[in-house]
């Protein structure tokens, strides 16, 4: 196969899998951003938390709600979990790495609050027990999951969202939970501040 065949395929398997998701999962994003955009009205916040790629879409998030997406606003209160390496290395080494998410949740979380984690399939202990701390303080979850994140599936209770793109690859899953996310970043400006002058 030629490198541009290979280019080619990349850019077809990665419109095929959004084509996929948009049929699946809109309804569910409008709904996350409408949670969102509810626990923001009520002056919660956003925290987010990913591994390796992951990681990179928890920022974006954080970083588009912190300062902005695509229009001049107000900043909006988030928190990546991934941000601060001195902390996430302190963790890991004075305890266990499964805990670099959940013991931040545990002291800065708060009932109301909105978690939204991002795995592309593995099953991750930090992003389980996070999980887990977060439900004990009622905080809700929004999971974006690929098709081998059941492990973080079956975590999940009534009041939880998953939003689970419809791939078995990491890198496809990852892409779409990019387009997530802007999604998400658009709705809630959209919502909360149309009508700003």
């Amino acid at each position: 196969m030629s490198l541009q065949n290979r280019i080619i395929n990349h850019f077809t398997d990665s419109i095929q899998t959004k084509q996929d998701a948009l049929g699946e999962l809109c309804e569910l994003i409008e709904l996350a951003s409408q949670r969102m955009v509810t626990a923001l009205l009520n002056d919660r916040k956003i925290i987010s938390c990913g591994n390796g790629r992951s990681a990179a879409c928890a920022q974006l998030l954080s970083s588009a709600l912190l300062n902005q997406f695509e229009r001049d606003r107000p900043s909006l209160p988030a928190i990546a979990l991934t941000m601060d390496a001195t902390t996430l290395t302190a963790i890991a080494n004075d305890y266990r790495y499964e805990q670099v998410f959940s013991k931040p949740i545990r002291s800065l979380g708060q009932s109301g609050d909105v978690l939204v984690t991002y795995t592309d399939g593995n099953h991750s202990a930090n992003i389980a027990k996070a999980i887990d701390i977060a439900h004990g303080k009622d905080i809700s979850i929004i999971a974006l999951t690929g098709h081998k994140g059941e492990a973080i599936s079956a975590l999940l209770n009534e009041r939880d969202l998953e939003i689970c793109v419809p791939s078995g690859s990491a890198i496809r899953t990852h892409e779409v939970h990019v387009l997530i996310t802007h999604c998400l970043c658009d709705l809630i400006d959209h919502q909360l501040f149309d009508g700003m002058a």
